[in-house]
Order: structure tokens, then C-alpha cells, then sequence
């Protein structure tokens, strides 16, 4: 089993936080479900990725495989909703997260998708420590923390 650390021991990793998203694990891909809003907001971040992606390595966002022989990671990928869209785009494709929960059912649906992502339930810290290299990293929060932020959020258009 691989560690979630790093060489000094500090990790990113939330025990409990993992916990509670491993518990959403089969209803991930539910697009009536707990993610439903993330359904909905998919294809416009998906859209944004893409554009991005196009602009800065001069590649055409008509084609159909946009990201074909770029490498992606998709950190706290969750069942695949960001993952394997990138795939189909033509990315190769690592997804990791914290819940190995999330991580048995992202590889169940890619391989019902017929889609190669390399799945890892794993840290990012964890993941420095290994030889692989990414031109694309994504690291999209799904749902709002359990917890609750101390932090005021002021918006400048508000009084």
C-alpha cells in the first residue's frame, strides 16, 4: 500500500472529509442525485478546461480529441465526473482522491465506458513522490466542506 505522505509526514488528506465523500461513492453518477448540481455544471467547466487547455498548447477546440497526447491529473477526481470526460477528450488520464470508495466506483464506470484512466486512491503528496509528470492538472472541489468557514465572504457587489 502506497503512503499518503510525504517525506516530512504532512498530508493534504482529511480522514473524516474523505470519509463523508467515500460514503457518496455509488452516487456519483447519478445525475438526479446528491452531484445533480454538479451534472449541471459539468459541461460548462468542461468547456472552460478544454478552451484552456486548446490556448496554451495551440491545439483546435474542434477537434475531437482536443487533449490527445497531453497527460492529465484529475486530483480529488471522486467517481470520474471531470476524469473521464478528459479521457474522451483524448487526454491519458490519472485520476486520484482520498476514498478508496470513490475510487472502486470511478474505475467500475470507466471500465463500463470503455475508457484507460489510471485510477489511484492515493495523496497528492503521495504522488510527488513518484516519477510521473502532468501537463494538465485539475482540482475541481465537488461539493462544499462539512465544515463551516470561519472566513467572511464579502462580494463587491453587495453592500
Amino acid at each position: 500500500m502506497q503512503s499518503n505522505s510525504s517525506a516530512d509526514g504532512a498530508t493534504s488528506i482529511d480522514p473524516a472529509e474523505a470519509a463523508f465523500f467515500g460514503k457518496l461513492a455509488d452516487d456519483w453518477w447519478n445525475p438526479a442525485g446528491s452531484s445533480a448540481m454538479l451534472h449541471r455544471v459539468n459541461p460548462l467547466r468542461l468547456g472552460y478546461i478544454r478552451d484552456a487547455a486548446c490556448r496554451q498548447f495551440g491545439r483546435s477546440t474542434r477537434d475531437r480529441t482536443p487533449l490527445a497526447g497531453l497527460r492529465a491529473l484529475d486530483i480529488g477526481c471522486g467517481a470520474g465526473l471531470v476524469t473521464e470526460p478528459l479521457a474522451r477528450m483524448g487526454a491519458t488520464v490519472a485520476g486520484i482522491d482520498a476514498a478508496p470508495e470513490n475510487i472502486a466506483v470511478a474505475r467500475q464506470h470507466a471500465a463500463a465506458m470503455q475508457l484507460a484512466v489510471d485510477y489511484r486512491a492515493t495523496s497528492v503528496e503521495a504522488l510527488a513522490g513518484t516519477a510521473a509528470q502532468f501537463d494538465l492538472i485539475t482540482c475541481l472541489r465537488g461539493k462544499p466542506s462539512r465544515r463551516r468557514s470561519t472566513a467572511k465572504h464579502h462580494s463587491p457587489h453587495r453592500s
